[in-house]
């Protein structure tokens, strides 16, 4: 009975993929160990499938035998038992520079689990814009595009000028003093010229698939 005590501050949402076209996900970064494990049981019982979200190494490690279960990615920060999927659509997801990728592969893992496909294009930032005009093509062939960049956090919308496809802009924490911890980011991204931008939290990857996931689900039901 001891290993039923953390499950009694557990209620799962097992109704949500129902309600949402995507199940309950578990934060991984504030819970107890006893409470994450449970979770991560609960989830694996009743789905037979789990994603873990914001989850250091050393918590991974905490874990006990259930990590064998999973698969962990520490770029991500993120875990995983998934059923197989036949992936649909496409969510390209573009990062300003290379210390925006973990926040990317936060929502390229995100979109895997859920059975989104994904195309990455990292490192094209308005430093050297000219990188980006070489990916275009694959940019206009997405269902959604998901830009994750700091600093000034210009990318997202010039990205928006270019294609017609939505764009989901994520602000990340990158960047000197003024940035202030991806605050600068997120206001530049919320007064975008370019229309149809659409904007989440800072270092929010997972939210930003959600958004893109549903975007493509909805498209490819209308095609059934």
């Amino acid at each position: 009975m001891e290993g039923e005590k953390p499950k009694k501050f557990i209620t799962a949402d097992f109704e949500r993929k129902k309600r949402r076209l995507f199940g309950e996900t578990i934060f991984g970064e504030s819970k107890t160990a006893d409470h994450l494990k449970a979770a991560i049981e609960k989830m694996l019982e009743h789905d037979g499938e789990v994603l873990v979200t914001r989850l250091s190494e050393e918590r991974f490690n905490g874990l006990g035998d259930i990590k064998n279960l999973l698969d962990y990615d520490p770029l991500s920060k993120t875990a995983m038992a998934k059923k197989e999927k036949t992936a649909i659509g496409k969510v390209a997801v573009v990062t300003a520079g290379t210390s925006d990728v973990p926040v990317a592969e936060e929502c390229v893992r995100t979109l895997n689990y859920f059975g989104i496909g994904t195309e990455t294009v990292y490192d094209v930032g308005v430093a050297g814009i000219h990188r980006l005009f070489h990916k275009l093509d694959l940019l206009h062939q997405a269902d959604s595009i998901v830009v994750c960049a700091g600093m000034d956090g210009a990318l997202p919308s010039v990205v928006a000028g270019l294609v017609s496809s939505p764009v989901i802009a994520v602000p990340t924490s990158v960047g000197y003093g003024a940035a202030f911890g991806g605050v600068a980011p997120l206001l530049s991204m919320l007064n975008s010229c370019a229309e149809g931008v659409a904007v989440v939290n800072i270092d929010n990857g997972y939210g930003a698939a959600y958004m893109a996931g549903q975007m493509v689900m909805k498209i490819y039901e209308k095609t059934k």
